[in-house]
């Protein structure tokens, strides 16, 4: 079992010349995401107060790396400058070791010394990381105790190079320092690309100086609260918008380049030709009924009918057989390529509502003129046409699954997110594709007992995320660039509540796209999962801990009776309940095997323990809900009971 350890010993065992009976900590990581090879030892490293720290190589981004965490040790009470003591010294390989490739590391932990060698600088960020988690969250220097790192030598490296995380700062807007704060926090993780989801319906969050209506207007929308839905009303005639923000170039630059210092990439997503409505507040005339828009605050604008069918109330796309329009999208991209150096620009594509399109008699004419035969080719030629012009800016495009529809754009990459099958299908297609399935992936699904939870559409346990397989079988893994974890925020306002829907689940995504398929293990998981639960709680961080709480499952038997089975995913537990209205849990039964739930107006209360100590926290579930978890076919004779 992976914990960090408190292990007490004697001095004398690492220094027999010494006969001092001070105590030494000695710090073992639990490493997320779990290396490739990871040995542990017994030559374990002092921490002193002085540690000799050796760059022994003038590669400014390996500068830039190790200076984080200088500043750490410095923070900590420790200087790296002496002329004496311990060492750690950084390197880049003079020949490269091939299994490492660019991202990989070897670390080696001994008694006296510290080596971290990597082929290029961001192996040796990777390293820091790891590192970084050989010392406890709480990490201060104390020169009236002996402090060790747990001896190791690790030699790791990635299983793929996409790893990421979407935030989407159109629903709410998030300031930069929070999206700084939430890129820092993943770089620990080993977590790579920053997809920045950063138009939508709600809200333009980037300035575009050829366009300045985008966010003179797209950037802001009247203020509401609550769910999102009916209940938030459109703006009444005259309102003010005053909900909102944008972020200019220089605010993007100072992004892009913090996002560097921590090895990672940012994806820019501009969202068409669906999901415009901020853009035609702004742009009207680049719509094809051209009427005027407003920025939605969340309010209903949509029929969802299930199997992905819907309709739009609201014109909420762009004309694709409007030239101005493509002008329009040019002036957008040059700007964009300008302030993103990575290779890949995202132009969404998905939910793109045809009904206006399909109804215009100058679209029907201008499909027949260039023989589009349907509104799914017309989305295929729109996207065709953006691709070019995004491939003209010297980057490459990716988009949403829906792309695929009436053939995909030569030299596109598909993120496949309705499934796995538009990532089968671009893969067999020859095209590069990144896997970010709803049913792994969507780190706004609810996590937890709905009890406890909002609930919305859709629920995603941190067990579910973590057993995600990204390679489907008979595809070549070669086109499979990685995946990532995507957080829309209609439900999310703030930062500390996005860091709740990311973690631990982002913990689960990382090591599915670091670690080998064949070492990663669940239960070894939780346990080293409930260790950063301290780092988190120690930074003062936001952190689900959702998998400490019962899961409450119901069933009937075959005389018509309801029972109730609880079982829990952390390890070592005990699960205490009540069912006759009493609280709180640790006063009740201890759980051991299904129990009936009987009739009458009352409540299930449980809770999960170790050694005596509340873990989890405490679910309350009315009868009439627990009725509710009965499969539908059963769940009618229950209630006529």
């Amino acid at each position: 079992m992976n914990r960090i350890l408190l292990i007490f010993i004697s001095l004398a065992v690492l220094s027999c010349a010494q006969k001092e009976s001070i105590p030494i900590q000695i710090y073992e990581s639990n490493i997320i995401p779990q290396p490739v090879s990871y040995e542990i030892t017994q030559d374990n490293f002092v921490v002193s107060k002085n540690i000799r720290l050796d760059i022994q190589t003038d590669d400014a981004q390996v500068q830039t790396f190790v200076s984080s965490f200088t500043k750490f040790l410095s923070d900590a009470g420790i200087t790296t400058d002496a002329a004496s003591g311990n060492i750690m010294s950084v390197s880049l390989n003079e020949n490269p070791k091939e299994s490492l490739g660019a991202e990989g590391y070897d670390l080696d932990i001994k008694g006296q010394s510290i080596t971290l060698s990597a082929n290029k600088p961001a192996g040796i960020f990777n390293g820091l990381q790891t590192l970084f988690q050989f010392f406890p969250s709480d990490f201060k220097f104390d020169g009236a105790k002996k402090m060790a790192l747990k001896g190791a030598k690790i030699s790791d490296y990635p299983r793929f190079a996409w790893r990421g995380l979407m935030l989407d700062v159109s629903r709410h807007f998030f300031s930069v320092e929070d999206v700084k704060s939430y890129i820092d926090k993943m770089s620990k993780y080993k977590l790579n690309t920053f997809h920045w989801h950063l138009t939508d319906d709600q809200g333009w969050r980037i300035e575009i100086k050829s366009l300045p209506k985008l966010t003179e207007i797209g950037a802001w929308r009247v203020e509401r609260h609550g769910r999102f839905g009916s209940s938030r009303p459109h703006p009444k005639p005259g309102e003010k918008a005053t909900y909102g923000g944008f972020y200019t170039h220089e605010q993007i630059k100072d992004v892009v380049q913090y996002a560097a210092d921590r090895n990672i990439t940012i994806v820019p997503e501009i969202d068409m030709p669906g999901h415009m409505m901020a853009a035609l507040a702004a742009y009207p005339e680049m719509s094809v009924k051209k009427e005027k828009k407003f920025v939605a605050p969340g309010s209903k604008f949509s029929e969802w009918y299930g199997n992905g069918r819907f309709k739009m109330l609201i014109e909420n796309t762009l004309n694709p057989t409007d030239e101005n329009v493509y002008e329009f999208i040019d002036k957008i991209f040059t700007e964009v390529a300008e302030l993103f150096p990575g290779d890949y620009i995202h132009m969404g594509g998905d939910e793109a509502y045809h009904g206006y399109w399909d109804a215009d008699p100058k679209v029907r004419s201008f499909m027949k003129k260039n023989g589009i035969k349907d509104s799914h080719e017309l989305q295929s030629y729109f996207v065709q046409r953006v691709e070019k012009i995004i491939s003209s800016k010297g980057k490459k495009t990716i988009g949403w699954d829906e792309i695929l529809e009436g053939g995909l754009a030569d030299g596109a990459a598909v993120m496949s997110w309705r499934g796995m099958k538009g990532g089968i299908e671009a893969a067999k297609l020859g095209h590069n594709v990144v896997m970010s399935p709803t049913t792994f992936a969507y780190l706004d699904y609810t996590q937890g007992d709905h009890s406890v939870e909002n609930k919305i559409y859709a629920d995603l346990s941190l067990e579910k995320t973590y057993s995600f397989e990204p390679i489907p079988e008979d595809i070549d893994a070669k086109y499979i660039l990685g995946g990532q974890g995507n957080l829309w925020s209609e439900v999310i306002p703030n930062l500390q509540y996005a860091y709740y829907m990311t973690y631990p689940r982002a913990f689960a995504i990382s090591e599915t796209f670091w670690s080998p398929k064949e070492s990663k293990n669940w239960e070894s998981f939780i346990d080293r999962t409930e260790a950063h639960f301290t780092r988190f709680d120690a930074q003062n961080s936001n952190i689900s801990k959702a998998v400490l709480d019962p899961i409450v499952r119901t069933y009937t038997t075959e005389d018509g009776k309801m029972m109730c089975k609880l079982d829990n995913n952390a390890t070592d537990t005990e699960i205490y309940y009540t069912i006759d209205n009493t609280y709180p849990a640790k006063y009740g039964i201890k759980y051991t095997e299904p129990f009936e739930v009987p009739k009458g107006s009352l409540s299930l209360h449980t809770q999960t323990f170790r050694n005596g100590k509340a873990i989890g926290r405490q679910l309350k579930i009315k009868r009439e809900d627990l009725i509710k978890r009965v499969e539908r076919k059963e769940r009618v004779l229950i209630a006529e009971d």
